[in-house]
């Protein structure tokens, strides 16, 4: 389990709850896919818990059967779903605020680097 200096910007948000720890496990890892049991340890919740909500994410599109290894099925987060995409966004939106970087509309600012904002020479 991360420990509370490394918490997700989501769980400082909105809590830690099973489907926000397999949302944040499945965001940052949405280039590679898993099977059930892997994800539920990795998000650290149990696996009666994602099974609870999985068929959920698999029919919203969330989430989406990759291939099948032996008798494994293996899922990722379905980038081309609207609803993970924009909550892809929403994440590293939250991300950015929690360090500081600024947003202007749709285009992100980041500030300038202390050496150049104090006229340290690096």
């Amino acid at each position: 389990m991360e420990n509370k200096e490394n918490k997700s910007a989501f769980f400082e948000y909105f809590g830690d709850t099973p489907k926000l720890r397999f949302l944040n496990f499945l965001i940052g890892n949405h280039f590679f896919d898993f099977n059930m049991t892997d994800m539920a340890r990795e998000a650290n919740i149990s696996y009666n818990s994602l099974k609870s909500f999985f068929e959920e994410f698999l029919e919203k599109g969330i989430i989406i059967k990759t291939r099948r290894v032996g008798k494994s099925d293996m899922y990722k987060l379905n980038i081309d779903n609207t609803i993970a995409k924009n909550f892809l966004k929403f994440a590293w939106f939250l991300t950015k605020q929690d360090l500081g970087v600024e947003t202007q509309g749709n285009v992100s600012a980041v500030q300038k680097p202390l050496a150049l904002r104090e006229g340290i020479i690096v």
